[in-house]
Formats: C-alpha cells, sequence, structure tokens
C-alpha cells in the first residue's frame, strides 16, 4: 500500500512540475524561471502545510526525492526536443496531465491531512481538513501568484472543492475508526471522481456577478 501511495505521489508531483513548466513557457520565462515554476508547483503545498505544523525543515529539502523529480521534469519539458513530440498529441497529452493531476491532488490531499495527524493528534477536524487541502491546492496557487495569473482553484472545475470533499471524508473516516487503507483509497476515488465529474460534465460553482 505504501509503494502504490509513493508512486501516485510521484505521478502527481511529475503532473504538477509539468503545469508549473508549461505555465513559465507559456509566459516566455528562462530556463531558471520555468524549472523554478515547476518545482513550486509541485511542492509548494507540501511546504506550506509543513510550516504550518512546525516541520522544519520541510519534508522535502529532509528528503528531496519529490523535489528533484519536479525539478528534472520541468527541465525535461523545457527542451523543445522533448516538448515538441508531445505538443503534436495534445489531447492524449492533456489527457496525461489531467489524470496524473487529479492523482495527484487525491493522493496529496489526503497525505496532508495524515501528516497533521501525524505531528499532533490534537488538532481539531477543521485544521485537519485545511491542511489537506493546502497541501494538495497550496502549490498551485503559489504557481498562479509567481506567475501573475488568477489562481486556477478560483475558477475552474470544483478543483479545491474536489480537495475539500476528500480532506473531509478523510477526517469522518478517521474519527468513526474505520480501517486505514479503505479510507485512504475512498477518500482519493471521491477527490478523483469529483475531478473526472466536474471536467466531464463542466461542473463549475457559481461566480461573481456585478
Amino acid at each position: 500500500m505504501t509503494l502504490f501511495l509513493n508512486i501516485l505521489e510521484l505521478f502527481g508531483t511529475v503532473a504538477f512540475a509539468l503545469s508549473g513548466a508549461m505555465v513559465g513557457i507559456q509566459k516566455r520565462l528562462d530556463l531558471f524561471g520555468v524549472v523554478f515554476l515547476g518545482i513550486v508547483t509541485a511542492v509548494g503545498g507540501g511546504v506550506l502545510r509543513d510550516l504550518m505544523i512546525g516541520v522544519t525543515p520541510p519534508r522535502c529539502f529532509q528528503d528531496p526525492v519529490y523535489l528533484l523529480v519536479a525539478c528534472a521534469a520541468a527541465l525535461l519539458f523545457f527542451l523543445p526536443f522533448i516538448r515538441r513530440p508531445l505538443a503534436r498529441h495534445e489531447k492524449t497529452f492533456e489527457l496525461f496531465l489531467f489524470t496524473t493531476d487529479s492523482l495527484g491532488l487525491a493522493v496529496f490531499t489526503v497525505s496532508g491531512v495524515q501528516a497533521g495527524y501525524a505531528s499532533s493528534p490534537s488538532f481539531n477536524p477543521i485544521l485537519l481538513v485545511f491542511i489537506g487541502m493546502l497541501t494538495g491546492t497550496g502549490g498551485g496557487v503559489l504557481r498562479d501568484i509567481l506567475a501573475d495569473e488568477t489562481p486556477y482553484i478560483f475558477q475552474k472545475h470544483v478543483y479545491a472543492t474536489a480537495s475539500l470533499a476528500g480532506a473531509v471524508l478523510f477526517v469522518i473516516f478517521h474519527r468513526l475508526n474505520a480501517n486505514w487503507y479503505g479510507s485512504w483509497l475512498v477518500s482519493i476515488g471521491a477527490v478523483f471522481l469529483i475531478r473526472c465529474l466536474a471536467s466531464h460534465y463542466k461542473w463549475n460553482l457559481p461566480k461573481a456577478t456585478e
């Protein structure tokens, strides 16, 4: 189970890194800017989580596997001879990014809640839910702020709402003393299913009007 979750986290890390790198390329940033946005997108949520719960230095610097994977993914995507063949199969590439990004969001949300429990069993449920959502979405928010864009999570496809639902579900399962592995799988599945349904049916929350 741990190996399976680690694999999902690695896929999610790559997807987040590529999404950050794509924003950097669209903004015509240099190599450092593209790679930096990729890394921030991939590990930013985890860094914010660790700072909130008092883990210093953040885990991505203690065990830099995910940071290095994000750096490598963004660096490779920056290279035109790698990026251009992917662009030729745009729909397939977009489906790959969507799938891995959704899995990454789901896994990082639940792992964020678990990290909160591991840090202090006394954390209240509201804080734990916030920690989970912050872990799943924080990197994307940092990416958009650095790129001078309105954060994606406030605009399309109930992205943050899916993360919120998964975090709430995992906290409920934990308080009911449900099976730990089953709680992981159901909560991850809920986030992923909501993302898929929202994308397919173009679900969005009501937007503000003048």
